[in-house]
């Protein structure tokens, strides 16, 4: 028996139908239109302020750019790859590439590790937690400037604390920072001492985001204070150090402020780096070639953070 299945044209459009998604369409085009208004004026200032420049680099990058070019523009001239090319056969840039991942690959593991111990031990105390972690933190806001004389005081070939304790036990105390070395060794000592604070606040957030559920279960078959460590807490905290992993190595690929406070990248450019390269190539006025070195240093991030998300990432 065959059944009707069309509707009388006069009845009612039934809930959700046509003219709801029609309200529904009209009422989203609004909301994106809004949202756009609203949106203009950061995006002026992100292509003023963000965008213009880094892509106004990129070109100046594959061009002979230079500080008296500025008043003729007209007069500056496509490059290519020229300043890259030379960039790459220059044994200044190589030596202080080679500083910059030395600083990198030395100070992000250094830096970690004494920010985790650091943590842990914090989170495993109640009284005076916050004493100790203002003690830590303290160096992260000190300036730089300050930080310099009291470690250049430290390590005073003569008459410095460090070496008087070594003499007390018959060593001679070598020139730390005159020494090409161990002027980047102390550098990175200093590094590590003064960003210590800042992955400390982080890592113990992250410690006590841990179930202690867990850790409890973990105690009552047996595991001990170590395989808990291992098994249970560094697990749970892999997104925590991949975090931090990542903001250190970044800050410590464009480390600049230390050798130029401390060493002025001596001796013999033992401590220069990447950024202080850069920096001295635009106080030069050679625009085009600093711009070129600085694309290589963004490379260089670009690569370190891809690995430590691949080497940190969480397990699924």
């Amino acid at each position: 028996m065959a059944t009707a299945t069309s509707a009388p044209a006069d009845r009612p459009a039934p809930v959700g139908g046509p003219p709801a998604r029609r309200r529904r369409t009209l009422m989203r085009r609004r909301q994106a239109r809004t949202a756009w208004l609203l949106a203009i004026p950061f995006l002026l200032l992100f292509a003023a302020f963000t965008a213009g420049p880094v892509l106004a680099s990129l070109f100046m990058s594959f061009t002979d750019m230079r500080s008296t070019d500025l008043r003729t523009p007209l007069n500056v001239e496509l490059a290519g790859l020229d300043n890259y090319t030379q960039l790459f056969g220059d044994p200044l840039f190589r030596k202080v590439a080679v500083n910059t991942a030395i600083f990198v690959l030395v100070g992000v593991p250094l830096t970690m590790g004494l920010a985790l111990a650091a943590a842990v031990g914090l989170n495993s105390i109640t009284r005076l937690r916050a004493f100790f972690r203002l003690g830590y933190y303290l160096p992260v806001v000190t300036s730089i400037v300050a930080v310099a004389v009291v470690w250049r005081f430290l390590l005073q070939p003569d008459s410095g604390p460090i070496n008087q304790v070594l003499s007390v036990v018959g060593i001679d105390g070598p020139n730390w920072l005159g020494s090409t070395s161990l002027a980047l060794p102390s550098l990175i000592a200093m590094a590590a001492w003064r960003n210590l604070g800042t992955l400390m606040v982080i890592f113990l957030a992250g410690l006590q985001t841990v179930p202690k559920e867990m850790l409890e279960a973990a105690e009552v078959d047996g595991a001990g204070r170590w395989q808990r460590f291992r098994y249970v807490t560094l697990p749970l905290l892999r997104p925590t150090l991949l975090f931090g992993a990542v903001i250190t190595g970044i800050g410590y690929l464009q480390f600049f402020e230390e050798p130029y406070v401390m060493t002025r990248g001596g001796p013999l450019n033992a401590t220069r780096s990447v950024s202080f390269y850069i920096y001295d190539h635009f106080g030069f006025g050679n625009y085009g070639y600093a711009a070129a070195a600085s694309y290589v240093l963004f490379v260089a991030i670009v690569v370190l953070t891809a690995v430590q998300f691949r080497l940190l990432r969480p397990k699924t």
